[in-house]
C-alpha cells in the first residue's frame, strides 16, 4: 500500500479524487499568481488612458503589484511557521480576490496603484505555499508528480497572460483582467481553508524581526523601481536610479548581516549553506532569467521589426508553452528514476541551442518559421524547470522547506525582473549601434544610386531610412539571442556544482 503523507486533527488525509481536487486548487491559486505577473502589461495604456493617466504613469500598475509580491515572497516561511500554512494560504486567496475585485472597480490611478500592491501583497505567499501544501498533501513517492503540477501552471501563466489579457481588454474592457480572478480565488480560498485544515502543522510563536522586515521592504523596493524605470531614465543618467542603486546595495549588504546574526530572521537565509540548493539558484537565475528575456524580446522584435499586432505577437510567444502540460507528467516521472542533475542539464542545454538557432532570424520569416523554435522550447523548459524544483527543495532539511520555497519564487521573480529591463535597454543600445554601422556603410553609395533611379531625394532618403532601421533591429535582435543563448549554456554548467540529491522531500514536514 502506497505511503500518504498523514494528516492532523483527528483527520484521515485525502486520497483519490479529494486528493486530485486539492491538488487542482493548490496549482490553480499559483496560476492566478503568476497569470497577474504579465497579464496586465498588454493593457496598461488601456488601464491608463481609461483613467486619464498618461503612459509612464501606467507603469506604476506594473511595478506597484511587482514590488509587493518581491517583498512578500521571501516571507513565507516566517509567516507559515508562525500562523499556519493552511490558514495563510487560505487567507491569502481570499484576500487576492477581494483587491482584485476592487482593481477592477478603480477610478483613479492612484486607487488602481493601491489595490496592486495590496492584490502582490496577497499574490506573494500563494506561490510559494501552494508548492509547499502540494509536498505536504502528495504521498512521498509522489514528489515529483507534485512539483510536475505545479511547474506546469508556473510555466503556463506567463504565456497565457499577455494574450488573455489583450483579449479581454479589446472584447470587454480592462476591468475583466482583473474580474476573472475574483470567483475563482474565492471558491479556491473558501474550499481549500475545509479541505486542507487537516494538514496545519503546529504553530511556532516566534517574535517578529522587525528589523529584517524593514530592511527587506527597503532594499526589494528600491531594486524592483530602478529596474522599472532604468530603461525609461537613461540608467545611472539619471540621479533618481542612481539614489535607488545606493538604497538598495546598502539596504541589502544591511539585510544579509542582520539576518545571518539574527536568533529568529523574519527570512531564514542560512537555507544557502546547503550546497545543492545554492547551486539550483544560480541555475534558476540564469536560465529562468534567460528564458524570461526570451520572452520580452520576441513579442518587442515582431510588434516592432515584424509588423505584428499585440494580439499577434503574444500568440506567437503562447507557442513556447503548448508542450509544457504533456511534457510535465514524463519529466516528474523520469525524474523519479534517473539522476535529476542529467535532466537539468539536457533541459537548459536544449533551451541555449533553440536560443542560438534563433539568432539566425530574417526579416522575411513567415509564422510557422517563427513559431516552430519557441514550440520545442517547450520542451526544454519543463525539463530543466521540475527536476530543478525537485533537487532544490530536496537538498534542505524538512523544515526549511518552506522558507526554501519562498526564496526560490524571489530569485525567479527579481531574475525575470531584472531580465526584463536588461533585455529592453540592451536591444536598444545595439538597435543604435548596428544602425549608426550600417548607415556608415551603405550611405553614400546608397544615396548616389537611389539620385540616380529618378525617384525623389526625399522619398529615397525616407526609404533608405526604413530599411536600415529595420535591419538594425533586426541585427540587434539577433545579437541578444546569442548573448541569451550563451547564458543557457553557462547555467546548464552550472549545475554540476549540485551534489547528487540524496533524498526525496518529505512531505510530512514540508513546509514547516
Amino acid at each position: 500500500m502506497k505511503e500518504h503523507a498523514p494528516a492532523h486533527n483527528g483527520q484521515s488525509p485525502l486520497r483519490g479524487g479529494m486528493l486530485a481536487l486539492a491538488a487542482l486548487l493548490l496549482a490553480l491559486a499559483n496560476f492566478l499568481a503568476v497569470l497577474n505577473m504579465t497579464i496586465a502589461n498588454v493593457t496598461v495604456p488601456n488601464m491608463a488612458g481609461g483613467l486619464g493617466a498618461g503612459g509612464n504613469q501606467g507603469t506604476w500598475i506594473i511595478t506597484a503589484y511587482a514590488v509587493a509580491e518581491a517583498i512578500t515572497v521571501p516571507l513565507t516561511g516566517w509567516l507559515s511557521a508562525r500562523f499556519g500554512a493552511v490558514r495563510v494560504f487560505g487567507l491569502s486567496v481570499v484576500f487576492f480576490g477581494v483587491f482584485s475585485l476592487f482593481c477592477g472597480l478603480s477610478t483613479s490611478l492612484p486607487m488602481l496603484v493601491l489595490m496592486r500592491v495590496f492584490q502582490g501583497m496577497s499574490g506573494g505567499p500563494l506561490m510559494a505555499l501552494s508548492q509547499t501544501l502540494l509536498l505536504r498533501i502528495f504521498p512521498k513517492e509522489k514528489t515529483m508528480q507534485a512539483m510536475g503540477l505545479w511547474a506546469m501552471t508556473t510555466m503556463l501563466a506567463p504565456v497565457i497572460g499577455p494574450v488573455l489579457g489583450g483579449w479581454l481588454a479589446d472584447q470587454y474592457n480592462w476591468s475583466w483582467v482583473f474580474y476573472i480572478n475574483v470567483p475563482m480565488a474565492l471558491v479556491i480560498g473558501w474550499i481549500s481553508m475545509i479541505m486542507l485544515k487537516r494538514y496545519e502543522l503546529p504553530l511556532e510563536k516566534n517574535p517578529v524581526d522587525l528589523v529584517g522586515m524593514i530592511l527587506l521592504v527597503v532594499w526589494v523596493g528600491a531594486l524592483q523601481v530602478m529596474l522599472d524605470e532604468g530603461k525609461d531614465l537613461d540608467w545611472f543618467a539619471s540621479t533618481k536610479i542612481c539614489v535607488l542603486t545606493l538604497v538598495a546595495t546598502v539596504g541589502f549588504a544591511a539585510f544579509l548581516i542582520w539576518e545571518l546574526t539574527e536568533k529568529h530572521p523574519i527570512v531564514d537565509l542560512r537555507v544557502f549553506r546547503h550546497r545543492g540548493f545554492s547551486a539550483c539558484m544560480v541555475v534558476m537565475a540564469l536560465a529562468f532569467g534567460a528564458f524570461f528575456g526570451v520572452n520580452v524580446l520576441t513579442p518587442l522584435w515582431l510588434q516592432y521589426n515584424m509588423g505584428y499586432t499585440a494580439t499577434w505577437a503574444g500568440m506567437v510567444v503562447a507557442w513556447g508553452g503548448l508542450l509544457s502540460p504533456f511534457c510535465a507528467p514524463v519529466i516528474a516521472s523520469l525524474a523519479e528514476r534517473f539522476d535529476s542533475r542529467r535532466l537539468i542539464f539536457s533541459g537548459v542545454t536544449v533551451l541555449g541551442v533553440i536560443t542560438l538557432w534563433r539568432s539566425v532570424a530574417t526579416p522575411d520569416m513567415t509564422y510557422w518559421q517563427i513559431s516552430i523554435p519557441l514550440f520545442f522550447m517547450g520542451v526544454g523548459f519543463p525539463l530543466f524547470f521540475i527536476p530543478l524544483v525537485g533537487v532544490s527543495m530536496g537538498a534542505v532539511d524538512e523544515s526549511e522547506t518552506a522558507s526554501a520555497s519562498g526564496l526560490m519564487n524571489f530569485i525567479r521573480t527579481i531574475s525575470g525582473g531584472f531580465a526584463t529591463s536588461m533585455v529592453a535597454t540592451a536591444w536598444q543600445n545595439k538597435s543604435i549601434h548596428a544602425h549608426e554601422e550600417l548607415a556608415g556603410i551603405v550611405g553614400g553609395y546608397a544615396v548616389q544610386s537611389l539620385d540616380g533611379s529618378g525617384l525623389p531625394r526625399d522619398l529615397g532618403r525616407g526609404l533608405l531610412e526604413v530599411l536600415v532601421s529595420n535591419q538594425s533591429l533586426m541585427l540587434a535582435t539577433n545579437e541578444l539571442m546569442v548573448d541569451i543563448g550563451l547564458i543557457f549554456l553557462v547555467a546548464s554548467v552550472s549545475i554540476c556544482l549540485a551534489p547528487k540529491q540524496q533524498r526525496a522531500v518529505d512531505p510530512t514536514r514540508a513546509g514547516h
